[in-house]
Formats: structure tokens, sequence, C-alpha cells
């Protein structure tokens, strides 16, 4: 995750949190925050931007065309029902992006059946090389059902497959197992790219995004905070740090940066409205936080090479920190101390944070820094 040197195959992230996230109940994104969270999202690492379904209405068809036009590097999806004027629309709206996508998918009230599937997919290769088909709750479907409809797509042009959990109640298990089938019944498949998005209804979102990754699936389909209709979908952070310190283990990697994973979670929980849980897995507060001070609170998650330690991703430290989370935060920030240095630093800390309550950065860098450089009275 903060290697230069990245090893395993690459696992592009999808990032829907401006389509999925923004059905979730009582969120309503303005233009500027999907033109905000967009960009946060592009400078985070995120390969695919899922911007928004065009045909739901005027104002996110408006909205995906502003987010084509703004990013620079990342690739821009359309979600699409693959009726042709609907994938008409939907590409009128994502063609602005320097990199255009778009994602069709058809449910059986839209006949979907194999014709009508490689129909679709193939008028939305008139317009891009770059197709994703998702046969919408996929897990559920009959094996042969499945394969009918990954097989018909392909012979459309789709370049990637999603398998969907859309009701959010797989085990982990039963992800490996359908992906490993279709796989077999579908040798053509290896020349598309696998995708996984996973509902969290009971809680393993997260477990089956890495059960699918292990079973070959080189895309994962996420939101920001887990954000999403019912129980929301797949954690951004939770898929990102856990590919991160499991990665060797799986031979692979993303491109996400754990340092910006803390401020785009906060990003989005600003725009949407919708509170981070004080104990959320990796961006919750209560992550730094031990009553006791001892190393719980500032353990990394996982073992080298693959670890990512909390500082990197959080910006700050609370009164429950501890000597060790504290001392974690210092070396992040590249600062150097002898241990006599660092216990008096912790000890103007103390201090300091019966009155702030927390201590940015900035005010670290004073306390670690010698007595003669304060710019005012010593703390």
């Amino acid at each position: 995750m903060t290697r230069e040197t990245f090893r395993g195959e690459a696992v592009r992230v999808l990032d829907t949190t401006l389509c999925d996230g923004a059905r979730a109940d009582a969120v309503a994104f303005d233009l500027d925050d999907r033109i905000e969270i967009a960009a946060a999202l592009e400078a985070l690492g995120v390969d695919v931007i899922e911007a928004g379904s065009p045909c739901t209405s005027p104002a996110e068809r408006r909205a995906v065309r502003a987010v084509a036009r703004t990013l620079r590097s990342a690739r821009v999806c359309a979600l699409v029902r693959g009726r042709p004027d609907a994938i008409d629309a939907a590409w009128e709206a994502v063609a602005p992006a320097r990199a255009a996508r778009l994602h069709v998918f058809l449910t059986n009230a839209d006949g979907a059946d194999p014709a009508q599937v490689e129909r679709s997919v193939a008028h939305a290769r008139r317009y891009t090389d770059d197709v994703e088909f998702t046969p919408v709750d996929a897990l559920r479907l009959e094996r042969a059902a499945r394969a009918d409809l990954v097989r018909a797509a392909l012979a459309g042009g789709a370049t990637t497959i999603d398998v969907a959990d859309t009701a959010g109640c797989a085990r982990p298990d039963e992800v490996a197992s359908v992906l490993a089938a279709l796989r077999a019944d579908v040798p053509e498949l290896a020349a598309a790219v696998l995708a996984f998005r996973g509902r969290d209804d009971l809680g393993m979102a997260t477990a089956n995004a890495l059960a699918a990754v292990a079973a070959g699936a080189r895309q994962v389909e996420v939101t920001v905070n887990g954000l999403g209709e019912r129980a929301g979908n797949a954690s951004l952070e939770e898929v990102a740090v856990a590919l991160a310190v499991h990665g060797d283990a799986l031979g692979v990697h993303t491109r996400v940066l754990a340092r910006l994973i803390g401020r785009t979670s906060r990003l989005v929980e600003r725009c949407s409205g919708v509170a981070v849980p004080a104990h959320k897995a990796i961006v919750g507060r209560s992550v730094f936080r031990s009553a006791a001070g001892t190393a719980g609170a500032a353990s990394p998650f996982g073992n080298a090479p693959g670890s990512v330690h909390p500082v990197e991703i959080q910006r700050g430290l609370g009164g429950l920190s501890g000597p060790q989370g504290f001392a974690a935060r210092v070396r992040a920030l590249g600062i150097e101390l002898a241990s006599d240095e660092l216990e008096r630093a912790f000890e103007r800390f103390e201090r300091l944070i019966e009155r702030e309550h927390r201590v940015g950065d900035a005010e670290l860098r004073r306390i670690c820094a010698p007595p003669e450089a304060w710019p005012g009275p010593g703390i």
C-alpha cells in the first residue's frame, strides 16, 4: 500500500461511493460534493470511479458528466441498464472522461437472457472497448444460468465481469466456490477481469471480497466508509488495508495510499452526513485508543512487509493514545528522538492533551522540538 515497488498481481479498486453509496438512506450529494469526492478518490489511488447512473435523472446525468470532465487519471464509469437508449444516454454523460467505462447490468425484468445480454454489451462496445457486465444477484443464480450469461457478455465484448452479492448474505467459502466454478465453466473468462461487489447485510463484505481475490478476482468494488443501501457495501478502507496486510500471502497489491484513507473517509462523512462509528474498523477514532495506554493503542494492522499502522491513516492523537501510539505517530512524522527525549516529549503531550483533548501533527512537531525552538512559553 505504501511501498513504491509492488509485488504480485494488481487488484483494481472500483469505488462506487458516488453511485451505490449515494443510495444510502438520507444521503444527497450535491454537484460540488461529487466533484470533491471524485478528486479525493483519484488522489487516493482508486483505479475506477463509478460516478453514477446517468439515466436515473437529469441531475445525475449532469453530475456524471462533471466528474468525467474533472478527473485526469482515474477511469470514470457509468452504471446503466442494458437498454440501447439508456446506453446511448450513459455514454453521452461519461464520454468526456479521459478513460471511460460503461457498466451494463440487466435484471429479469429487462429480459436478461443470454441473447439480450450479448446484444446489450455489443451495443455498449460501439462506444468504448471498456465494458463491464453484471449479472444481477449472480451468487444466487443457478450455476448453468450464471455461466450462460457470462459467456454471452464475453461474446458481446465485455472486458470485466462483476459477480455481485446483491443480497449481502453470502459466505466467504460460497463466494470462492462460485468464482472457481465460473472460471471452470467459462474458460474464456481468463481473457477478462473478474470482479466482485458485495453488500454487508451479514457483516461479511470484507471477508467476501478477500475470498473473491483469493479465488481469482482482480477487481474489488467498494465504497468509502462502507456507504450504501441497507447495511452498506464492502468498505474501501477495510478491503484496501486487508489487501495491503495480506497482499504477499495472496500474491496481490492495490494502488491505494494508506496516508490518504483517513482524509477521504472524513470527507465522505462530511458530505454524506453519515457519521463514522467510533469503533469502525480502520477509520473509527477508537482505532487509536486504549484506556490503559497499552500496545493495542498503537498496534499495526498485520506484520511486515505488508503492515499498515493506524498512524498512516489517522491524523492527530487523542487522550487515550498511550505512549506507544504517541511514539508511533512521532516516527510516522519522520522525527527521530532518543528514548529519554521521547519520554519527555510524551510528558509534554500528556499535559497538553488535558487542555486540548486532541493534538494535531503541527503541535506534535512542536512538542518534539528542542525547548529553544518553541515560539512561545514552554509546554
